[in-house]
């Protein structure tokens, strides 16, 4: 039987946005995983695409460029991963083909987006523990893997950073109609660990937000599906970004930024399962497995069943 589509794999072998090294190593953990025998078992044709070529944080300043206020660590270098990137991501979908980018710490997100959004209005499922909500301007860290949907939306200093705002310009993400990537096409799932001044923009803003807590009282499958009404309603696809701190620490050891409380493994098959069900999906990414921090690749081989199910593999 002829594959229904092809996905096409995009590495991006980064550990720009966080403290602790090792997320780099990602994509050649997910792969080794047998992330392309579970994509086929999905029914899906896969091509690999290889790596972004990106420099190594070792052999770079981390400050040797900023914004206007607050610092940003490795910004010149997320600039330069985020565009080849992006193109990459727009040249599969010309193909025809569904982008699966690997990262790498969250920060590659602002790649993948700014590539799927070209051309094309899309919303965005973000499963992950964390916002990604911070701006130069109030990150505690610096690290740029806690601003990607910030800078994707236009908020703060990245208003004018036309490399990474997919959105409008004029700081919300949401009064361009023609714009690719809205604030009110976002649904942030499963949040679990949120600065305080992220919080506020989170709440000043038009993304559609469900914590932990949502979850634990609705259910996994009544706030996915909400989630993916957000995303999808007057868009031409969703973006899902699947950060594997999203699941508990107990089902995914091997991350950067590890939160008590997560998903479990079965509630994070269902949501990826209900993805593929509705048929909506456009671009995705798998995003800061550290394998420095795993067990016998635990993390890296969830990541790669997921994958699986978002695209479309099913228990029976």
């Amino acid at each position: 039987m002829t594959p229904a589509r092809t996905v096409r794999v995009i590495g991006a072998p980064i550990d720009y946005g966080a403290n602790r090294r090792g997320v780099d190593m990602g994509p050649s953990a997910i792969r080794y995983a047998g992330l392309a025998e579970q994509l086929r078992r999905a029914g899906v044709a896969v091509v690999d695409d290889g790596d972004v070529r990106a420099p190594r944080a070792e052999e770079r300043d981390p400050d040797a460029e900023t914004l206007s206020t607050g610092r940003v660590r490795f910004l010149r270098e997320t600039r330069e991963v985020a565009t080849r990137l992006a193109e990459r991501v727009e040249g599969a979908l010309d193909a025809g083909e569904v982008p699966l980018v690997l990262g790498g710490d969250h920060s590659v997100a602002i790649g993948t987006v700014t590539g799927s959004a070209r051309d094309a209005s899309i919303g965005a499922v973000w499963f992950d523990a964390h916002g990604d909500f911070n701006t130069p301007e109030t990150s505690p860290s610096g690290n740029v893997h806690g601003m990607p949907l910030a800078a994707l939306l236009g908020i703060g200093e990245f208003a004018d950073v036309d490399w990474a705002n997919a959105g409008g310009r004029d700081g919300s993400g949401a009064d361009e109609r023609d714009a690719g990537f809205r604030a009110e096409n976002v649904a942030l799932v499963g949040l679990r660990d949120v600065d305080e001044r992220e919080r506020d923009a989170i709440a000043d803003s038009d993304v559609t937000a469900f914590s932990m807590s949502d979850i634990d009282e609705r259910g996994i499958a009544a706030v996915v599906e909400d989630a993916l009404d957000v995303a999808a309603t007057g868009t031409d696809g969703v973006h899902v970004s699947l950060d594997l701190d999203w699941l508990d620490p107990r089902e995914a050891p091997g991350v950067g930024t590890p939160v008590r409380g997560g998903v479990t493994y079965r509630e994070a098959h269902s949501a990826l399962e209900a993805v593929a069900e509705r048929g909506c999906l456009r671009s995705l990414e798998l995003v800061e497995v550290n394998p420095i921090l795993d067990e016998a690749n635990e993390t890296a081989s969830l990541a790669a069943e997921l994958a699986a199910s978002a695209l479309g593999k099913k228990i029976l």
